[in-house]
């Protein structure tokens, strides 16, 4: 799902003044019309799960069921970080890929949440997070791969400015990184085609915003 651009000419239809409590009214109805967004996103990921062919449900420590719940974290994390973005980045192409990002990625949570409830499994469950990985890649700190530290997280928070943009960039580059390593391994280990599809359309998604947030950190730069 792509949500529609956003350009100057359309920010000049909301008024300029700030409301009462200090705010820019149309970062407070484009925040909103992105909440509507997600929502939308989600229902249709939830649509999207039923469709998991049930001859077969994974387990409780299968593959499919540790790469559904560590990427729904994973995902939730990179949905956070882009409302960030569309709410205080300066640069209109990175607050496009933070909208981009996130309704695709709420949209997947949608998908994945709705396996674990057609394989009646618990959206948490008992396995510490990578355990279903079997290329020894381990938690540190209590992050997955590329997930962005809870200092990093503030520093983005409190940004101001095109930092917003540049701290965004990098940390959600790094998290593209982390979880392309995640989908290769659920690749190279499940047999379960609806698993399949979901995670390679996630691939190459995020190889192609990858390129795209290179491009605007050299943009950002400036």
């Amino acid at each position: 799902m792509t949500a529609p651009a956003t350009t100057d000419s359309e920010h000049d239809e909301f008024p300029t003044a700030l409301d009462e409590g200090g705010r820019d009214p149309a970062r407070r109805y484009g925040v909103l019309a992105l909440a509507a967004l997600l929502v939308v996103g989600l229902l249709l990921g939830y649509a999207g799960g039923l469709l998991t062919p049930r001859l077969t449900r994974p387990g409780d420590a299968s593959v499919e069921a540790g790469f559904a719940r560590d990427m729904t974290t994973h995902h939730a994390q990179a949905v956070e970080m882009s409302l960030i973005a569309y709410r205080s980045a300066t640069l209109p192409e990175v607050r496009q890929i933070a909208v981009d990002i996130a309704t695709a990625q709420q949209g997947e949570i949608g998908a994945m949440q709705t396996w674990l409830r057609e394989w009646e499994l618990s959206p948490t469950g008992s396995q510490p997070p990578m355990s279903w990985m079997s290329d020894g890649t381990t938690v540190k700190d209590g992050l997955m791969p590329g997930m962005a530290t809870p200092q990093q997280m503030a520093a983005l928070r409190d940004a101001q400015g095109i930092e917003v943009d540049r701290q965004f960039l990098a940390l959600m580059y790094n998290h593209h990184l982390g979880g392309i390593h995640m989908v290769d391994a659920v690749l190279d280990e499940t047999d379960n085609a609806e698993v399949a599809r979901v995670a390679q359309t996630m691939k190459s998604t995020q190889q192609t915003e990858l390129n795209n947030l290179r491009q605007l950190q050299a943009q950002a730069k400036g």
